[in-house]
């Protein structure tokens, strides 16, 4: 059974990629987060396989989040979850060698299933 970490500031983001993922991978086991301080500070409890992990949030960011993981050796597999289509954005991704898929909003619940699948 995968663990996987939802990192989103909204609530309806987290929602709808459960639900994706309850349908279309229902053998994996779920921990959502609206607050990436939170979530950061159970990541060694929880050690998920793989991080859908939004950019854009208040006082911690996921390029916050990512230096946080790289600083405490911290190297769980990631896939960034983003409304941004900024081609910087893009490449800053590609800086992290945990990253391991970027994908952005609006996605498909195949989306998700695939970068699951390839970890």
């Amino acid at each position: 059974m995968k663990r996987v970490m939802l990192v989103d500031d909204k609530d309806m983001s987290n929602f709808i990629m459960r639900k994706f993922l309850e349908i279309k991978a229902p053998d994996c086991e779920v921990f959502d987060f609206t607050d990436p301080e939170g979530a950061f500070a159970e990541l060694d409890g929880i050690n998920p396989d793989l991080i859908f992990l939004d950019i854009n949030m208040p006082i911690m960011d996921g390029w916050d989040f990512l230096r946080k993981m790289a600083e405490t050796n911290k190297h769980n597999k990631v896939a960034m979850v983003t409304s941004s289509t900024s081609e910087m954005d893009r490449e800053q991704s590609s800086l992290y060698p945990n990253i391991v898929r970027y994908i952005v909003k609006p996605f498909q619940a195949d989306d998700l299933v695939d970068v699951l699948e390839s970890v």
